[in-house]
């Protein structure tokens, strides 16, 4: 039986993915359309990375500058500034809010997400879903590492744990941890609908945790 899981966030939780892509956006908007366009393509391919890798990655590849930590801090600073109030007016997945609410007695249940950990605490709690939640993870740890800690200091098994994503990433740290993923599909995330277990929206969640079930 499924007893545990782990939600990464934006676009899982929050229809927040909009809200970030608007921030990169912002963010390299100085340095024209094309280098916006290539920043935005990437961002929306690797969702669930930090946004730290992403400014590092995209001022060297597109920009052919190498980030100071002080300048890295500072974009991301004015990242945080222009998304955390959006994130937080941001509506919750469809089904997301029931279910969380509804489950909270009935599942182990846990966030692992990209975003720092201060700014995930900040925005769950302004949601009012913070204490729904056995943990909270954010960056800079990976989310494998933050499914390392979690059966570390919880007596989970994985084979009744499942990682919800809307990422590739969030695939692989399923996939190299041993849990069973279910992905949540969108128009953003179309090399995710190969998957085994799919979901359109949370509102499906239950009845698709009930299927996974019936087959192991």
């Amino acid at each position: 039986m499924i007893k545990n899981i782990i939600f990464d966030f934006d676009g899982v939780i929050c229809e927040s993915v909009g809200v970030k892509t608007d921030g990169f956006a912002m963010l390299y908007e100085p340095y024209g359309k094309d280098i916006v366009n290539k920043v935005i393509k990437h961002h929306l391919v690797n969702g669930g990375v930090s946004r730290f890798e992403k400014l590092r990655f995209y001022h060297k590849n597109f920009l052919g500058i190498d980030l100071s930590n002080g300048d890295l801090n500072a974009l991301a600073l004015k990242f945080s500034e222009f998304i955390v109030e959006k994130v937080i007016e941001a509506p919750f997945v469809e089904g997301a809010h029931n279910f969380i609410i509804e489950s909270q007695h009935k599942y182990k249940m846990y966030i692992s997400t990209g975003t720092p950990q201060s700014e995930i605490e900040l925005i769950t709690k302004e949601k009012y879903i913070y204490n729904l939640f056995d943990g909270i993870y954010g960056s800079p740890e990976s989310k494998i590492r933050h499914i390392e800690k979690i059966f570390k200091s919880n007596p989970l098994k994985k084979e009744e744990t499942v990682f919800i994503g809307d990422s590739i990433q969030d695939k692989k740290a399923a996939s190299s941890t041993g849990l069973i993923f279910i992905a949540r599909i969108t128009e953003n995330a179309p090399l995710l609908k190969q998957e085994k277990y799919q979901i359109k929206d949370l509102s499906y969640l239950e009845a698709h945790l009930e299927k996974i079930d019936n087959l192991i």
